[in-house]
């Protein structure tokens, strides 16, 4: 019963690490586009367009699917850590987690507020001016740290998964033999000692 609990915590561990790198891996790919196609893409627009459409992206993208990989992989992450601290790999999983949270506060603490900064009311050309650097770089960053989370956490996956060698065991003899012989000891017949029955030549009986 023990090894069947054993067997199901490790596959429900498993489950939960291929999950947080799933979910990291869907952030890191969202951050990224927005990196190489969206954000250089609206920088062509002038600032009523650029202002309009990123207030209406921004809207938009809470969404429970978005919301679900944003959070989930937070959880998803400190969850696989915590369950993995004394199976082989455990440091990378703790390392995607630590860079998947340093995302999760990069987003919260930068790139959201700009955002409801952007939300208020104001001229198009200074809301712009005030956000779009400052949003673009902190978007560069969770970029690279959900990136760097995911690599982690999928190294961790497959140390985790890799099979442990046995240790090696030392030859054992052929079946009947002791495993310490004695030695060998020499059976030596003394210089003055004669076989039974046998005389010196030149030598009678008296």
């Amino acid at each position: 019963m023990t090894d069947i609990n054993g067997e199901r915590r490790s596959r429900t561990a498993g489950g939960v690490l291929v999950a947080a790198t799933v979910a990291a891996g869907l952030m890191a790919g969202t951050f990224f586009v927005f990196a190489c196609a969206v954000m250089p893409a609206l920088a062509r627009s002038d600032d009523r367009v650029y202002v309009d459409v990123m207030r209406d992206v921004n809207e938009v993208i809470q969404n429970p699917v978005f919301l679900l990989a944003f959070m989930g992989a937070l959880a998803l992450a400190g969850l696989a850590g915590w369950q993995s601290r004394r199976t082989p790999g455990r440091w990378w999983i703790w390392a995607g987690a630590t860079a998947y949270a340093l995302a999760f506060l990069v987003t919260v603490g930068a790139n959201i507020p700009l955002n409801d900064a952007l939300a208020r009311p104001g001229d198009p050309a200074a809301l712009r001016e005030r956000f779009e650097d400052p949003w673009v770089a902190w978007n560069v960053v969770r970029a690279a740290l959900s990136t760097l989370a995911t690599a982690c956490l999928a190294t961790g996956l497959a140390t985790r998964n890799r099979p442990t060698r046995p240790a090696p065991t030392a030859p054992r003899p052929p079946y009947g033999l002791p495993l310490d012989p004695a030695p060998d000891v020499a059976l030596t017949t003394p210089a003055n000692t004669r076989p039974a029955g046998r005389r010196s030549p030149g030598t009678t009986d008296r």
